[in-house]
């Protein structure tokens, strides 16, 4: 399996733009989140030589503007796509994607959605203290279960806890946004610890994860640590 990087917060060289939110591509398939902006995003897929055409499904983590930004200009390439949604993402993303022809695919629970992929569904978050639905991303690999996360408002525990109730399997990598930016390292800490005590080989936090969160994850990890450079792929 392959998952190319195609918007984070860093890139390999100054060919590819960057900026706030994140986008994967998995097998050249399926789309995992579409970054902040459309123009960033197209430069970079046109700089990788993806033919967007090509890409079927479009998995959306959460519906805030970093998540969404390059989603437009891909529909009005391709409306063809179907779009996996939260339930409870807001009326007026739906009505957009609806609005191109697009065929929108509300999950609330895990769902396999290709061969060996899968989407954890709707699970609870909060953002500003308001309810904050997000789903993940979840890849059966020869390595392993990896788990691709958008921002992780649920708490990245919480998804990880949902994953394992949901498939079998040993978790091999965690990839994408963590939501610690804005955590003291005495409550990331526990976090680290428990990623090692649930044996997870692998961990590649991007995007909201923050400095700290990098650096406590990288002093645990070694050579298991991963760095997001828009540019990557990743096989597995």
């Amino acid at each position: 399996m392959q998952i190319k990087i195609l918007f984070d917060n860093l890139a390999l060289d100054n060919r590819f733009l960057t900026g706030w939110g994140l986008s994967y591509l998995i097998d050249g398939k399926i789309l995992f989140d579409t970054g902040e902006k459309s123009n960033l995003l197209l430069k970079n897929i046109k700089t990788m030589g993806i033919e967007i055409p090509n890409i079927k499904t479009v998995v959306i983590s959460h519906d805030h503007w970093d998540h969404t930004g390059g989603l437009w200009s891909i529909l009005k390439e391709n409306p063809k796509l179907k779009i996996y949604a939260c339930p409870n993402f807001n009326k007026r993303f739906k009505e957009s994607v609806k609005s191109y022809g697009s065929q929108l695919v509300e999950v609330g629970n895990f769902t396999q959605i290709s061969e060996d992929i899968y989407t954890t569904g709707e699970i609870e978050g909060t953002y500003s203290g308001n309810y904050m639905p997000e789903q993940s991303l979840v890849l059966r690999t020869n390595k392993g279960i990896i788990i691709l996360t958008g921002c992780a408002h649920p708490g990245i525990i919480k998804i990880i806890d949902n994953v394992k109730q949901n498939i079998s399997g040993n978790i091999y990598m965690v990839l994408g946004g963590f939501h610690l930016a804005d955590k003291h390292e005495d409550a990331i800490k526990p976090i680290v610890d428990k990623f090692k005590q649930l044996n997870i080989e692998k961990v590649a936090p991007s995007h909201c994860s923050g400095e700290n969160a990098a650096r406590l994850f990288r002093e645990e990890y070694g050579d298991n640590f991963i760095e997001i450079k828009i540019g990557q792929t990743i096989e597995v």
